[in-house]
């Protein structure tokens, strides 16, 4: 069979047809800032009052918030109650949350934090730096970020208002900023989780924390709703009297929530990419793709390095030969992406680089690779894999049959199977039940550790999602990336990640295809919903509704 016969078979199990110049090519930029619609609301006075429903490309979270992570899903229900000490915003600067000020030690091994006084918990207790030492060590370097901060010796309250992080080793200021700005870094109550086991507390699915919402009700399979916090430390904020996350068990409903207006706010991609122009035509939604400065998406593929053939770094090289990546672009996401060149895409202007191995597309040097691997066809079939597509996206589903056909070019017999999200997160990062797996992960700047650990030995952590599911471990790689971590020169630690970068690229356990196009979908009475890096978890404190 032939890679052009495999992408005609292809296109018509999905229905499309015609020439592959008729596919919608991307729309450069995004609409909300270059219409009559700016400039009317530019200089308008944020209005108080209404309900916001929320909702993303994605399904209902396991728990409303996850230490660790959890992924996507539970990053944006529990960034509405909880906080973090910085956010990044989306002209890239670091912004005052709950930490008025971080300063470096001259040796960069300690940082001073001074914390926004006044600030109170839900429940009405005062926060202070006892909260912030707590979640420091128990919290951020115990789960959600101990691979960046294993280097953390202490972290001690100097007074009620300030806290210093004490490392064993010289910290990056970037580095430590982008981690108290990242997406798990978030600040628990200490007086109600402390001498508690954080991953199985109960007040997981009712947070309690000093953000502009406060918990309201948890519908399971429909919606979670969140009321205006009348205590937060910023004045007069929230503007809205609540705000509904609510999920749609299929693009199709969401898309029609948004033309509806029953879905007022889509984050990360929450129609497929087919949808977009009709729906900005109707002159009721508008687009826009800034506020992923942060977070840019990418679909993977990840090798099981547990099992057979998969193991091996020339088997992996050849299959990615066979992959035509220019095609899913154009084909599954409309033109709304690009290629990924390595496991830091383009769009980041800090640390990309494009001097690394790659795979363009062709067939027969698949094949021939396979051959000079000793996989030599037999009976019609070199060897047989099972292929999981977490189907939490409508593409990832229908990238596992593209990529079941693409194998199927070069006589690899596939076993396909698509997951719902438990499925998927079980199998892929808990039983390791697979030999290929398409998943996703969204990467941020500062590639330490959100990134690097998903090549690095201790990335492995059975049942943690979107780390090292992969059981990819090399010395080399680990001494990269712990230099990475402790380098307080720019430059030099720019040419340690592209050094990194070639070695992930050499390796290829974790693969990056598709840079995709994150966009926001909102009806045009929604305000101000894009001022951070990371949209999706973004505060809403600051959101209005027009009208």
């Amino acid at each position: 069979m032939s890679g052009q016969f495999s992408r005609r078979k292809f296109l018509g199990i999905l229905g499309v047809g015609g020439s592959m110049a008729a596919l919608s090519p991307a729309i450069p930029g995004f609409s909300l800032l270059d219409n009559a619609f700016a400039v009317e609301t530019a200089g308008a006075a944020p209005r108080r009052g209404g309900t916001l429903v929320i909702s993303w490309g994605g399904l209902e979270p396991q728990a409303l918030f996850v230490p660790g992570g959890g992924g996507s899903a539970p990053f944006q229900t529990s960034t509405k109650i909880l906080e973090r000490l910085l956010k990044l915003d989306n002209h890239l600067q670091f912004q005052p949350v709950l930490a008025e000020s971080v300063v470096a030690a001259a040796d960069y091994r300690s940082y001073d934090i001074t914390l926004r006084q006044g600030v109170k918990w839900h429940d009405g207790t005062d926060f202070t730096a006892d909260d912030v030492v707590y979640n420091a060590i128990e919290h951020w370097k115990g789960i959600s970020a101990g691979i960046a901060l294993k280097g953390l010796n202490a972290a001690t309250a100097l007074d009620p208002h300030r806290v210093r992080l004490s490392f064993d080793h010289p910290v990056p200021e970037f580095f430590l900023k982008s981690i108290l700005a990242g997406q798990y870094q978030l600040l628990l109550p200490k007086h109600l989780y402390a001498g508690k086991d954080m991953l199985t507390n109960p007040l997981n699915n009712r947070p309690v924390g000093t953000g502009p919402w406060t918990f309201g009700e948890w519908v399971r399979g429909s919606y979670v709703q969140y009321r205006r916090n009348e205590h937060y430390w910023s004045a007069n904020q929230p503007y809205l009297d609540k705000l509904l996350v609510r999920w749609w068990s299929d693009a199709a409903s969401r898309t029609a929530a948004l033309e509806t207006g029953e879905l007022g706010l889509g984050y990360s991609n929450p129609v497929p990419a087919r949808e977009v122009d009709r729906l900005v035509k109707t002159g009721q939604v508008v687009l826009d793709t800034s506020g992923y400065e942060n977070s840019a998406w990418a679909v993977t593929v990840e090798f099981n390095q547990r099992r057979e053939f998969v193991k091996r770094r020339e088997v992996r090289q050849a299959i990615l030969h066979a992959i035509d990546r220019q095609f899913i672009v154009n084909t599954l996401y409309f033109g709304r992406g690009k290629p990924a060149v390595a496991p830091i895409f383009s769009s980041n202007s800090l640390f990309f680089n494009d001097d690394v191995p790659k795979y363009e597309f062709d067939v027969k040097k698949a094949a021939a690779l396979l051959d000079a691997a000793g996989l030599p066809v037999k009976n019609g079939s070199r060897f047989t894999v099972n292929l999981l597509a977490a189907a939490w996206f409508e593409e990832n589903a229908k990238l596992g049959q593209y990529l079941k056909q693409a194998l199927e070019d070069i006589n690899i017999t596939v076993r396909l199977d698509s997951a719902d999200r438990a499925t998927a997160l079980k199998r892929i990062y808990s039983d390791y039940d697979y030999d290929i797996a398409i998943s996703n992960y969204t990467a941020p700047l500062e590639p330490v550790p959100t990134v690097t650990q998903f090549f690095t030995t201790d990335g492995i952590v059975k049942g943690g999602a979107f780390r090292n599911a992969t059981g990819y471990s090399n010395p080399e790689m680990d001494r990269l990336v712990a230099n990475i971590t402790v380098e307080v020169d720019e430059a030099k630690r720019r040419d340690l990640v592209h050094q990194f970068l070639r070695l992930a690229s050499t390796d290829v356990p974790f693969v990056p295809l598709v840079e995709m196009q994150s966009y926001t979908l909102a009806r045009t009475n929604v305000r101000n919903f894009t001022s951070d890096a990371n949209v999706q978890g973004t505060a809403l404190n600051d959101v209005w509704l027009a009208g």
